[in-house]
């Protein structure tokens, strides 16, 4: 991953644009991580991977709320109140 200075990358916006194609582009300002530029493809794959997991959480919760005896009735009543 190439890292490089918020200066560096304001003067040379189309390197850094280019480099992010292959890699991620960590952006510092005073030695402190502030950006990352990166391809579409990986923002997409991340985005992805977060809704995935999400998912994975939401149907892991749901089949322990069903094993416990909750059912669409009894959390409908519980979200009325």
């Amino acid at each position: 991953m190439r890292t490089v200075s918020a200066s560096e990358a304001k003067q040379g916006l189309a390197g850094v644009i280019e480099s992010a194609r292959k890699e991620p582009v960590i952006i510092q300002r005073q030695k402190r991580d502030v950006a990352v530029v990166l391809s579409p493809e990986e923002y997409e794959r991340l985005v992805h991977l977060n809704v995935n997991e999400f998912r994975r959480f939401c149907d892991q919760i749901g089949g322990k709320a069903e094993a416990t005896g909750l059912t669409q009735e009894k959390l409908d009543q519980l979200l009325e109140a």
